[in-house]
């Protein structure tokens, strides 16, 4: 019986390898919209993330998010990201 293959992406803010499941996926949708995208399935351009506030400011800071998205990310898209990263962490 073979073993399944567990996808792995990079974390945009630590630059740690994880498994995708473990990762939200954050999306710039073809209107140019930056989406948090908890189903892995919108279609865009997606960087992945940890679920804390650590790996979003560390993202912003250095330009990785940016980036990744291809796209000028704002304060608003910012503060939404957080709020957004926030309701997660409280659900979990």
């Amino acid at each position: 019986m073979r073993v399944k293959k567990i996808p792995q992406r990079m974390c945009v803010g630590c630059r740690e390898k994880r498994n995708k499941k473990e990762l939200i996926r954050i999306v710039r949708t073809p209107e140019l919209d930056v989406l948090v995208d908890l189903t892995g399935k919108k279609s865009g351009r997606g960087a992945y993330i940890c679920p804390n506030q650590e790996c979003l400011n560390a993202a912003v800071k250095s330009k990785s998010l940016q980036k990744a998205l291809e796209i000028e990310i704002t304060t608003d898209i910012i503060e939404e990201l957080q709020q957004k990263l926030g309701a997660i962490n409280d659900q979990c």
